[in-house]
């Protein structure tokens, strides 16, 4: 069976006009729907690939001719906005946080609720007179910093006395 050129030809330019057809007919679903038009998402509705819609200028224009359009009321009624799904993304993560930090305030304070009250029941306790304790502790600081003071003290009097002891003796030696 041979096939004339013609017959190719034809059969050609009715498969490009059938593809251009559902093109046009993905665009008007696409924005009856109001959903996103760009030329991937009509390329992908209409089943071709997007350089079609490229090659052919008539295509393209009415692809970017649609997509800067309004969208109709009942696709804005029933369609939320990408930038109003960022905004919840945006308001959930926030919310988020703040919820992590207080279920991390509210551990800590449980942690320490239940060890005071292991530390009670275990008959250990608090001790009594915890203002008795810090002037303790206060009073031991102060004496191991007199103490330090004196030791570099008497330090540097041994260094003094070495010093004069080298002194005498190379005078004797002499």
């Amino acid at each position: 069976m041979t096939t004339s050129p013609d017959h190719l030809a034809k059969a050609r330019a009715a498969d490009s006009e059938r593809r251009r057809s559902r093109v046009l007919k993905a665009l008007d679903q696409l924005a009856a729907n109001g959903e996103e038009i760009s030329v991937s998402s009509v390329a992908r509705a209409a089943g071709v690939h997007r350089s079609l819609i490229h090659r052919h200028n008539d295509l393209h224009a009415a692809v970017l001719a649609r997509a800067a359009e309004p969208p109709t009321r009942a696709a804005v009624a029933t369609q939320v906005s990408r930038q109003s799904l960022l905004a919840d993304v945006a308001n959930l993560t926030a919310r988020n946080s703040r919820l992590s930090a207080h279920i991390t305030r509210l551990e800590r304070r449980l942690s320490e609720a239940l060890g005071q009250a292991v530390w009670e029941a275990s008959g250990l306790g608090a001790p009594a007179d915890v203002e008795t304790l810090t002037r303790r502790v206060a009073e031991l600081e102060q004496q191991i910093l007199d103490l330090r003071a004196e030791l570099t003290e008497r330090d540097e009097d041994l260094t003094a006395a070495r010093t004069a002891n080298r002194e005498l003796m190379t005078q004797v030696n002499r």
